[in-house]
């Protein structure tokens, strides 16, 4: 955890903002979630004291989900409570599409009782269209990424540019209407693409943010970002379960593979 502070303070300098995701999912065990769930109310405040810009994202299976729901429903909520004590802000972590509408049950219950907490969809999900459509409003904030789970045809786009113009469709509907768009990517062409829309749109910076993974090269561009007058969050996993999480990344883009093991490691 230090190590991972660390690094968050040396964006932070930078002029970056930061998301912290303990590493790990599909926990079967409670006593495992009763860990996790402490580690992510200690890292709140551990924040908190440091007066990091740093908010955090986990994935709900992590919790609980999927081994007792209604568990992860209450870990869920004492994280919340965390997050709310000290003023900051929760993303809860989209997984593969079996969890997808639990995830957004949990949610709009989370929702009801607090607003500092967003949601994440994937653009390469045919249903991510319909259901960002079901939850526009003004509490609305959600990350958009391309994902990264396998997924079959019949449910999710299989070709590059489907997924790009999904994407793409997705964060200019957040935007004309009234809710938070996390653009989360590397890819340059979605990213450009988008920042001239928002220019032209005359967007306002405080309604969007630009997030890129820590330890992938970008030829720049998040220092371009940065110094263009947008928010750019940089997301930096931490943790010991960093295998899963390789591989997942490996067969997503093995030319990213390599940083993102190196920086992992580095921690």
């Amino acid at each position: 955890v230090d190590e991972a502070l660390n690094v968050i303070q040396k964006l932070n300098d930078s002029g970056f903002d930061v998301t912290l995701d303990i590493l790990g999912e599909h926990t079967t065990s409670s006593n495992k979630t009763e860990e996790v769930t402490l580690a992510y109310k200690e890292l709140y405040n551990r924040i908190s004291a440091a007066e990091l810009d740093c908010n955090i994202s986990l994935k709900l299976t992590h919790l609980g989900l999927g081994f007792d729901d209604k568990l992860a429903e209450i870990n869920l909520l004492r994280v919340l409570e965390s997050a709310l004590k000290q003023n900051n802000f929760l993303r809860i972590d989209m997984e593969n599409s079996p969890y997808t509408d639990r995830i957004l049950n949990l949610y709009h219950r989370c929702l009801e009782k607090y607003d500092r907490v967003g949601f994440v969809l994937q653009s390469y999900l045919i249903r991510s269209i319909g259901d960002l459509e079901k939850n526009l409003g003004e509490k609305l904030n959600v990350r958009i990424c391309k994902g990264i789970y396998l997924e079959p045809a019949e449910i999710a786009f299989q070709d590059r540019e489907e997924i790009r113009e999904s994407f793409i469709s997705l964060v200019k509907m957040i935007l004309e209407g009234k809710g938070y768009a996390a653009i989360a990517t590397h890819d340059l062409y979605i990213i450009d693409t988008l920042e001239t829309w928002i220019l032209n749109k005359n967007i306002q910076s405080n309604r969007y943010e630009f997030q890129m993974l820590y330890g992938v090269p970008t030829k720049g561009r998040l220092e371009e970002l940065r110094d263009s007058g947008h928010k750019v969050r940089v997301y930096v996993p931490f943790g010991e379960e960093w295998y899963a999480y390789s591989v997942r990344r490996m067969k997503e883009n093995p030319n990213l593979a390599g940083y993102i093991i190196k920086n992992l490691f580095h921690r």
